[in-house]
C-alpha cells in the first residue's frame, strides 16, 4: 500500500515537472525593435516627437548664435584704448566693427557717444547690452514652455490609454493581468517620452541662460573698463 502511494506521488510530481517544462518551452513573445516600441505609445506620442525635434533645433540654433555673438576678444579694448589716446575715433570705430560681436557693438555705442556726460555714455551702452540680451533670449521662452508642456502631454496620453483599457475591460469583461499590464506599459511610453523631452528642454534652457549670464557679467566689466579709458586719457 505504501509502495503504491509512493509510486503515485512520484508519478504526479514527474507529470507536474513535465508540464512546467512544456510551459517554459512555449515560445515567448519575440523582442521588438525600438521603432516598434515607440509606435506603441499612441497618438499623443506624435506631438511629443515633434516637440523633441523642435527642442533639439532650438538648443543647437541658440547655442551656435550665443556662442558666436558672445565670443570675447581680449585685445579689443586695448586697441580701442590706443586709438582713443591718439585721438582717432574713426579707427576705434573701425576696430569694433571688424570684430562685430555683442561686446563690440556695446563698445561701439560708447565710442559714438564720446563727448557726452559719462552717465549718458554708460546708459547708452547698457541699453545696447539689453538689446543684445533680447536677441540672445529670443525663442528661449519656447524652451521653457516645452519643458512644462511635453511631460503634461505624455501624462495625458497615458491617462487616455488607461481609460481605453478599462473601457475595453468593461465591454469584454476580460480582467486578466496580461491584458491590463500589456496595454498599460504601451500607454506609459508616452509619459516616458514626454519626461525625456521635458528634461532635454529644461537642461538646454538653463545651459543657454548660463552662457547669457556670463555675457552680461563680461559686458559690465567692458563698460567699466571703457569708462576708465575715456576718463583717464593718459592711461593713469
Amino acid at each position: 500500500m505504501i509502495g503504491f502511494f509512493l509510486q503515485t506521488t512520484v508519478d504526479t510530481v514527474a507529470q507536474a515537472v513535465t508540464n512546467v517544462a512544456n510551459t517554459n518551452t512555449t515560445p515567448v513573445n519575440e523582442g521588438i525593435s525600438v521603432f516598434e516600441f515607440i509606435l506603441k505609445g499612441g497618438f499623443f506620442l506624435i506631438p511629443i516627437i515633434i516637440l523633441m525635434i523642435y527642442t533639439i533645433y532650438l538648443i543647437v540654433e541658440r547655442y551656435l548664435y550665443i556662442t558666436k555673438t558672445t565670443k570675447n576678444d581680449d585685445f579689443l579694448l586695448k586697441e580701442v584704448r590706443t586709438h582713443l589716446h591718439s585721438g582717432n575715433i574713426n579707427l576705434a570705430v573701425g576696430a569694433v566693427e571688424r570684430v562685430n560681436n555683442a561686446t563690440a557693438r556695446v563698445v561701439k555705442e560708447g565710442i559714438l557717444t564720446i563727448g557726452r556726460p559719462i552717465s549718458e555714455i554708460e546708459s547708452n551702452m547698457e541699453r545696447m547690452a539689453q538689446i543684445e540680451l533680447g536677441e540672445m533670449e529670443r525663442k528661449m521662452g519656447q524652451l521653457g514652455l516645452i519643458a512644462g508642456m511635453a511631460p503634461t502631454l505624455g501624462f495625458v496620453g497615458t491617462i487616455s490609454g488607461v481609460i481605453k483599457i478599462f473601457y475595453s475591460i468593461s465591454i469584454t469583461e476580460n480582467i486578466s493581468i496580461g491584458n491590463i499590464s500589456g496595454g498599460l506599459y504601451e500607454k506609459m511610453i508616452s509619459s516616458g517620452a514626454g519626461l525625456i523631452v521635458g528634461l532635454i528642454a529644461y537642461a538646454g534652457y538653463h545651459l543657454l541662460n548660463g552662457k547669457i549670464d556670463h555675457f552680461m557679467l563680461n559686458v559690465q566689466k567692458q563698460v567699466l573698463e571703457f569708462v576708465n579709458i575715456i576718463q583717464r586719457p593718459n592711461g593713469n
